[in-house]
């Protein structure tokens, strides 16, 4: 037999020189991979999938909500992209909500009326139908509640703040806001989930965070977070802090830079005292992400993500301003899109307009965009 192989062997090797051609039949199956082969990779194809899910508002010119309007009315785009609504809806999904609390010493003057404010939260502004949690900080970040549909438990972390210390990591907190929204069930194709909500109870003031707020807002972005705001107490001295200007009027629009800041410095986003732009503020923050945002914290968090920011100044009590948000949040528009056409790196800016706004004097509110970060960021 092993002869007979060899005979073979060498009259093929005859034919062969003497110039006959041989077809070769590819084996059946995979061709095993020989030592010292190297394996050839097939190129790795990236696709992006986005939900882009955009709360939107629409007041008439008495500050009133607008209900009748039809899916029909909107037009929205993408990095001025028009894109085809996949999901409508007019406050009818339920929420799932982070309470975010300061409990820090600077406020303590003020724990008693944000206790009482906890039926408030859970009946008003979670709703029978949606789930809760509750986080608290001041020089720590505390879960008091984990994601519940019962509405005592949550009003009861809220009715049971204890005074903390003198710290106030916000930022963090909200952090920690955002990472245990994104685990929650929102709306896909398939399925219609909830919708993510922060509610910030607190100062518009940060201090011990590890991260700025420019980050923790392009991730709550990502993850299609509305973030509302209900200042209290000190908020109101910061929110009336006036820097000091010694130079020409800027160029750019207010609470912009227009230019980089000397070596060795911060670039932040500073105070205007009058017609301060927060959408601007609101997309600098997250395009300069690793940056300092010194004042309007709340107000531009709110902004970044289509929520509001409330005071609780003169005759505006933290429950007027729960019952007011907790208004909105049930009678408000929710439009979700899947990016069409290239998703590409940098901030995408989303409008929103409604069909005969400008006849009918409509305010339309949404949130201005949403950052994607590329490969290395």
């Amino acid at each position: 037999m092993k002869n007979r192989s060899l005979r073979l062997a060498m009259g093929l090797a005859l034919f062969a020189g003497g110039g006959m051609r041989i077809a070769a039949q590819a084996p059946e199956g995979p061709i095993p991979r020989q030592p010292g082969m190297e394996t050839q990779k097939s190129p790795a194809i990236k696709v992006r999938s986005l939900l882009v899910n955009t709360p939107v508002t629409v007041r008439n010119e008495q500050g009133q909500m607008v209900h009748d309007l039809e899916e029909s009315d909107f037009q929205i785009t993408d990095n001025g992209v028009p894109q085809k609504i996949r999901h409508f809806t007019l406050g009818g999904d339920p929420i799932s909500l982070v309470v975010v609390v300061e409990r820090s010493e600077r406020i303590a003057s003020a724990l008693s009326k944000i206790r009482k404010a906890g039926i408030l939260v859970s009946q008003i502004v979670m709703g029978p139908t949606g789930e809760g949690a509750v986080v608290a900080y001041d020089d720590d970040v505390t879960t008091l509640q984990d994601f519940t549909a019962d509405g005592d438990a949550v009003e009861g972390a809220i009715t049971h703040l204890q005074e903390g210390s003198w710290g106030t990591r916000l930022f963090d907190a909200m952090a920690r806001g955002v990472d245990m929204l994104s685990e929650q069930p929102e709306e896909s194709q398939t399925e219609l989930g909830h919708r993510r909500v922060m509610l910030v109870i607190g100062e518009a003031h940060d201090s011990g965070s590890e991260l700025k707020l420019g980050e923790v807002l392009r991730r709550a972005q990502l993850a299609n977070i509305t973030i509302y705001a209900v200042g209290i107490s000190s908020t109101k001295a910061d929110l009336k802090r006036q820097p000091r200007i010694t130079g020409p009027s800027p160029a750019t629009p207010p609470g912009v830079p227009g230019i980089p800041p000397p070596p060795g410095t911060v670039e932040t986003a500073d105070a205007q005292p009058q017609g301060v732009n927060l959408l601007a503020l609101a997309v600098w923050a997250v395009m300069h992400a690793k940056d300092q945002v010194t004042s309007h914290q709340l107000e531009i968090a709110a902004a970044a993500t289509g929520g509001m920011h409330a005071s609780t100044w003169k005759d505006r009590t933290i429950e007027n301003e729960l019952d007011e948000i907790g208004g909105e949040l049930h009678s408000q528009y929710t439009l979700t899109y899947t990016p069409s056409g290239e998703v590409t790196d940098g901030f995408h800016e989303i409008t929103v307009t409604v069909t005969g706004e400008k006849e009918r004097r409509l305010n339309v509110r949404a949130r201005p965009g949403y950052y994607l970060e590329g490969p290395g960021s």
